[in-house]
């Protein structure tokens, strides 16, 4: 039995981001249902594990670890392959504006779009938020495609924890009802490259729920 465990539903893309970079180390580990519709993180056990009573945690034996970002890091740092967190300062601090990117510019677009077309209830979506959180995700999505030219990944021609994070939002952006979405061809063929990664299709690219 492996050390590792995962807290978290399979359907939040923070847990997503750490069950595909899991597939991508190589590393054995036991997901446990927690958050939402399955309760776990407002126990007193949880909390001391992790006292926001958010998910993703992972524990790792003594060590109980939370963000999404940071367990990714982890993970990448202690399984490798040295490629996915480049070891070299300057490539890692190219990772790394991804992910602060990832959190700071798309996601306060991205969580009102997908909140208000897939996780309210119909009666509780406000289209307007909607309509203007899509306009905006899409400059957003944008960038990402002039950044693609001429790229196979997001930092170059190796697979990072860039993709992880901003492939998690893509599949979300794709797969939004209700919105005619640009044709951005590089993001297109990026994203056509993860799915050919079992991480991605098995935990990632999947029903919107």
């Amino acid at each position: 039995m492996t050390d590792l465990i995962l807290w978290g539903r399979a359907n939040s893309i923070n847990v997503q981001k750490v069950l595909w970079a899991l597939v991508e180390v190589g590393a054995p580990f036991e997901r446990r249902d927690a958050g939402m519709e399955f309760g776990v993180v407002d126990t007193p056990e949880y909390r001391k594990l992790n006292p926001n009573g958010r998910v993703p945690t992972l524990v790792d034996g003594d060590l109980a670890l939370w963000e999404s970002h940071a367990i990714i890091r982890y993970l990448a740092a202690k399984f490798g392959p040295a490629s996915l967190y480049p070891e070299e300062i300057g490539a890692r601090a190219l990772v790394d504006r991804w992910m602060f990117w990832s959190m700071g510019t798309m996601h306060p677009v991205e969580f009102p779009l997908f909140f208000h077309t897939v996780r309210l209830p119909p009666a509780e979506r406000d289209p307007a938020i909607a309509a203007k959180a899509f306009v905006e995700t899409c400059e957003r999505w944008a960038l990402i495609d002039a950044h693609l030219a001429g790229r196979d990944f997001i930092e170059g021609d190796a697979f990072t924890l860039a993709d992880i994070v901003l492939g998690c939002s893509a599949h979300r952006w794709r797969h939004i009802p209700g919105f005619e979405r640009p044709d951005f061809p590089n993001m297109r063929a990026w994203y056509e490259r993860l799915l050919k990664r079992p991480g991605y299709t098995a935990h990632v690219a999947l029903p919107l729920s």
